[in-house]
């Protein structure tokens, strides 16, 4: 599972002409679900979601986590996260989940998310939707929940 994180000072997500969810000052994150995802993969990635200090503190520095600026997230399905170019110009999306796995673990993300007590938006499964971003910094951080497997460096 991916997360893409962008710190904003306000998002918005539409389904065509209707707006879907909008956020103040946050986190728009979008989530591509793998094949092989589990609930596990949830938890590492909503975990790490909440605790990433990517915020300023009054130095200036990433000290500060959306928790601790009590900030909004605007969470957005995104399959494309699970591209692969590897081979030739067009993209493969063999690695995504199928959209019924995909769906079913987007929404345990939505629900571990409210859960955390920050205000959650989302825009709408498998809809063409049009996302609208004010990229804050810009900061964009890109998360994977197979890094957790991964042996630390010293």
């Amino acid at each position: 599972m991916k997360a893409l994180l962008q710190r904003v000072g306000k998002a918005s997500v539409s389904v065509g002409s209707e707006l879907a969810g909008s956020i103040g000052r946050g986190l728009v994150v979008f989530v591509g679900v793998a094949e092989g995802d589990s609930q596990e993969d949830v938890e590492y990635l909503v975990s790490k979601t909440v605790g990433l200090r990517i915020f300023d503190d009054e130095a200036g520095k990433f000290n500060l986590s959306i928790e601790d600026v009590r900030g909004e997230l605007l969470l957005v399905s995104q399959f494309t996260l699970l591209a692969s170019t590897r081979k030739g110009r067009r993209p493969s999306f063999t690695d995504a989940a199928l959209p019924e796995i995909a769906e079913e673990l987007f929404e345990r993300f939505v629900e571990r998310a409210r859960a955390t007590g920050l205000g959650v938006a989302t825009g709408r499964f498998q809809q063409y939707m049009q996302v609208e971003i004010h990229n804050d910094g810009p900061v964009t951080i890109m998360l994977d929940s197979r890094d957790r497997h991964l042996p630390r460096k010293m």
